[in-house]
């Protein structure tokens, strides 16, 4: 699969979970409950979590290595990413979000999966700041010739586009001395 598959960010929250190691759709689903390791950055109700996981095997990005017996239930397929998954899922860590608005959502799952996987986020964050550099410029320009709502909008936006900077200057602070020690 040489092109970038078309994901929602829950399948793509799914498809990072199974390329950690070869898991269960319960095991995701707990991972991804409101208050699992990445449910606290994007919850991924537990009916999405196995649409996800359908949607995935049909691109062939993941597929089943084996079947175990449930505690309570029927057998449960563990799952492991394919190559494809595999490469997929590296390159959607590394790649910034593309909205402000996507900060919130997005990017803290990345820096949540990145920091389960123990990979320092820097090159994300990195990556981050430079995509929004022009978009705070632009808007600093925009602001600058409007009046009026015109102005005010440009300014939400504005203040926006800075909160996220601030926000990415204090998460590699964070990350770097977590790393650190």
């Amino acid at each position: 699969m040489a092109e970038r598959p078309d994901l929602s960010l829950a399948a793509w929250i799914v498809l990072a979970l199974v390329d950690e190691s070869p898991k269960h759709g319960f095991a995701v689903a707990a991972l991804t409950a409101e208050d699992g390791d990445v449910g606290r950055a994007w919850h991924v109700p537990r009916p999405i979590v196995y649409r996800s996981l359908d949607r995935l095997a049909e691109l062939d990005l993941i597929r089943v290595v084996s079947t175990e017996a449930g505690q309570r239930g029927p057998q449960r397929s563990i799952l492991t990413t394919t190559p494809a998954g595999r490469a997929a899922t590296r390159a959607w860590l590394k790649r910034p979000v593309a909205h402000v608005r996507d900060v919130r959502s997005e990017l803290l799952a990345k820096l949540a999966l990145l920091l389960r996987r123990e990979t320092a986020p820097q090159a994300l964050i990195a990556a981050q700041r430079a995509a929004l550099v022009p978009v705070q410029t632009a808007l600093e320009r925009q602001r600058a010739a409007e009046t009026g709502f015109g102005e005010i909008l440009a300014s939400w936006r504005s203040q926006n586009v800075n909160a996220a900077m601030r926000f990415l200057d204090e998460v590699e602070a964070i990350a770097s001395a977590d790393f650190e020690r």
